[in-house]
């Protein structure tokens, strides 16, 4: 049996239980919407950790990290990481409980847009209107990394062109997320954060012992200028994207320099997470709140072995396959070029499916939220307010449908970097939600108004900064997410104290539910 023939076995049996979860909880995920959306508020601490981060992680995880650190080494990926992991376990720490309480507290809220609408007590939906506008925006453009993910994956392992093989596993995902709803996908979020971690551990050991020890791969990244530092970043010498090679050695410049305006602007990833749906949906539906102290340890000790693990994974990958991959797109397979190379197929076979469970379980959530968002808060707050749960879910497919298809139309560029995708999305909620969702549950002088200039401020700063302002560059070339959560902030605040305080009932219900914390 071919090596190939065997990689393919192995996915194909993962993929296979993954579709027997979606089976096994179908029944109850059609029962009605808050099944399908939030699984009835049911989640268990381990649950609702690990599918969390591995809904939150997806395929950049296996790929787009490990491939920042082997094209420059390990700056960028690492104060990335360390950013991502103090937002982590911040979010839970601060937001899990409280949001976990006032989603319930306001209306019952099964969703975000719900939620925010729920805490202003809105008539209108504005509020509701205007964030599902944005989930649908930034998870269609989420939802494109994970198919070019699935793209690079499929099309590197079988040698087959990278469109109709990203179209295979868009379509693979679609199927799976129409057929089990939120339920399923958290249960296969569970086994698929499991699987990731080991898939990481297993490449990252192989590689080590393949290149001759920690000390050689240690010794290789400190002679490339500024690879192996945190103040410094590699510069590859290229000649239209592509890395050049001279004498079978990579080509490099002078170490560029890693300043802390750089480095603030890096470890703002961890802002992102306040506005994250796919990780504050899980605050709102584990079973008992006094449960989450137990998954954020959970959730903090996972995202903190992950993160280590990917970015040391590129170093490795420098130090075996030094010309292997000659642009920054194609140094995103350095996760796949380590596990086919050093590993038996059908054990490659199944660190392979770790990419696709990475993928699997964010896709899955970008695309179940986003169909949640036009059906519950367009389509049955807005268009058709006595909509039955029927079409409600049948709405709801038909956004799964059309978003993936444009998703696909996104995806269908071969060089697409994952990380540059997932940075601008990841920016776009940040910036929307994670200023509100932080004032909405600690400041009771919040207005309604303030919180629509807040989203409305935060979510177009985000294009401004990163269309207009960053390619500037010097000073101005700060990832986006800094400067537009700021400015939602100010909004929010300037905005709020503008405008006439909220009602008695909202200043009751956020006493209410804060004095139970």
């Amino acid at each position: 049996m071919g090596d190939t023939t065997q990689i393919l076995i192995a996915m194909l049996s993962y993929m296979t239980v993954v579709i027997i979860i979606g089976v096994v909880f179908a029944k109850r995920a059609n029962a009605n919407s808050e099944e399908y959306f939030l699984g009835g508020r049911s989640l268990g601490p381990w649950v609702t950790a690990m599918s969390a981060e591995a809904s939150d992680m997806s395929g950049w995880l296996l790929m787009g990290l490990p491939g920042v650190a082997y094209w420059c080494g390990i700056a960028d990926a690492a104060w990335t990481a360390i950013g991502l992991a103090v937002g982590t376990y911040i979010n839970w720490l601060v937001v899990s409980k409280r949001l976990r309480r006032y989603s319930e507290a306001a209306g019952g809220a099964i969703t975000l847009p719900e939620y925010f609408s729920n805490r202003f007590h809105e008539q209108s939906k504005v509020i509701m209107s205007i964030a599902a506008v944005f989930i649908l925006i930034f998870f269609t453009v989420y939802a494109s990394s994970c198919f070019v993910t699935c793209g690079k994956l499929f099309s590197t392992l079988f040698d087959m062109p990278y469109v109709p093989m990203m179209i295979v596993g868009a379509v693979f995902v679609l199927i799976y997320t129409i057929i089990g709803g939120f339920l399923a996908e958290s249960a296969s979020d569970f086994m698929q954060a499991i699987v990731m971690l080991i898939a990481l551990t297993m490449v990252v050991l192989a590689g080590v012992s393949a290149a001759g020890g920690l000390d050689a791969v240690l010794l290789n990244a400190q002679s490339i200028p500024g690879f192996f530092e945190f103040f410094g970043m590699a510069t590859p010498t290229t000649v239209d994207g592509v890395q050049q090679v001279v004498n079978g050695q990579p080509q490099f410049g002078e170490a560029a320099a890693y300043g802390m305006l750089t480095i603030i602007s890096t470890t703002a990833w961890g802002l992102g997470y306040f506005g994250m749906p796919q990780v504050l949906l899980r605050f709102m539906a584990i079973r008992d709140e006094n449960e989450l102290t137990r998954s954020r340890r959970i959730a903090i000790v996972w995202v903190t072995i992950s993160l280590a693990v990917a970015v040391f994974i590129g170093v490795v990958g420098r130090a075996l396959f030094p010309t292997a991959l000659a642009t920054s797109s194609e140094a995103e397979n350095v996760f796949i070029l380590l596990s086919t190379n050093l590993l038996p197929p059908l054990l490659a076979g199944f660190v392979m499916a770790g990419i696709l469970a990475a993928t699997i379980s964010s896709s899955d959530s970008y695309l179940l939220i986003a169909a949640s968002a036009l059906a519950k808060n367009i389509y049955q707050a807005i268009l058709k307010k006595d909509a039955t749960e029927k079409q409600i879910m049948n709405v709801s497919r038909i956004t799964l449908l059309v978003i993936s298809a444009i998703a696909i139309v996104i995806a269908m560029d071969e060089n697409s970097v994952i990380f540059t995708i997932v940075s601008f999305a990841w920016a776009g909620f940040g910036a929307t939600f994670g200023p509100l969702m932080l004032f909405s549950l600690f400041w009771k002088r919040t207005t309604r108004a303030g919180a629509i200039a807040g989203m409305l401020g935060g979510g177009v700063m985000v294009f401004i900064w990163k269309l207009l302002v960053r390619p500037l560059g010097g000073a101005w070339n700060i990832y986006e997410l800094l400067p537009a959560f700021i400015f939602s902030a100010i909004c929010i605040v300037v905005v709020s104290l503008l405008t006439p305080p909220p009602s008695e009932e909202i200043q009751k219900e956020f006493d209410k539910v804060t004095q139970g914390a």
